[in-house]
């Protein structure tokens, strides 16, 4: 069976910040951009719904951009929405490419085919992930193990109901670095998996690019109205910038350097 959309000849779906970064961690965001290809006629959906939560992380990319200078450590982000592909799943996951989001329908997602995801998969994700690993890979020849920091948004408000927490420090197995930001003090309301947890599938990237190279790993969930201006961004990025050296330092520490 063809595809039931047409695609680019190529697409430029990952950029790297800071590549050669000194300290040990890499920063993720794989839900940086809200980009469809113009090909894809916007997968069906008006204006107002690629600018919401549904089709990137708002804010994610702006406060892992002041982390990157403040850390002096890399930045993977995807250039793609993740509604094309969203770089945080695998791709037998169901929602890689999602016909549903939240209670709002993907009219160009519906019925894709194989060939449909396949595109996507070569182009969008597999990129990403190349590229990821090979950043993590550059550190560990280099004598470092990184912590892998990735950085998210979520919405203050989801099915109609209101989240009272503003900061979300999600682990899966491995929970050192999670334990080590929870026991800080913090102005901001920090609570541990929330409000995603690794049942909900949003664990990928910590498994596939933290866990299987032995490195430790943390996802970071920002509720986005927090971040939705340079001094919020600010204000969050500080105290990221703040908790995230604590746990570099201990882990110097703990390797002797």
């Amino acid at each position: 069976m063809g595809s039931k959309n047409s695609y680019p000849s190529q697409i430029d779906a990952v950029e790297i910040f800071n590549a050669a970064g000194q300290n040990a961690a890499v920063l993720v965001c794989e839900h940086a951009s809200n980009y469809i290809p113009a090909e894809l006629n916007n997968l069906g959906l008006e204006e107002d719904l690629l600018e919401s939560h549904i089709a990137w992380d708002p804010g994610a990319l702006a406060v892992a951009r002041v982390l990157v200078e403040d850390l002096d450590v890399p930045l993977v982000a995807s250039r793609v929405s993740r509604l094309v592909y969203d770089c945080n799943r695998p791709p037998e996951a169901k929602d890689a490419a999602p016909s549903k989001s939240e209670v709002f329908n993907i009219p160009g997602n519906r019925d894709l085919t194989e060939e449909d995801r396949s595109w996507r998969e070569e182009n969008v994700y597999n990129p990403f992930k190349n590229a990821l690993s090979q950043v993590i890979e550059n550190k560990m020849t280099s004598g470092q193990k990184p912590v892998i920091f990735t950085i998210h948004s979520f919405t203050p408000v989801y099915k109609g109901n209101k989240r009272e927490v503003e900061i979300g420090i999600i682990h899966d197995r491995d929970h050192s670095v999670a334990d080590l930001i929870m026991a800080e003090e913090s102005e901001f309301v920090v609570r541990r998996n929330e409000p995603y947890a690794p049942t909900d599938g949003v664990a990928h990237t910590l498994r596939l690019h933290g866990d299987e190279n032995g490195l430790a790993n943390v996802m970071i969930e920002i509720r986005n109205d927090l971040i939705k201006d340079s001094a919020g961004v600010a204000k969050v990025a500080a105290y990221l910038g703040d908790v995230f050296k604590k746990v570099l330092e201990k882990q110097k520490t703990e390797q002797g350097l």
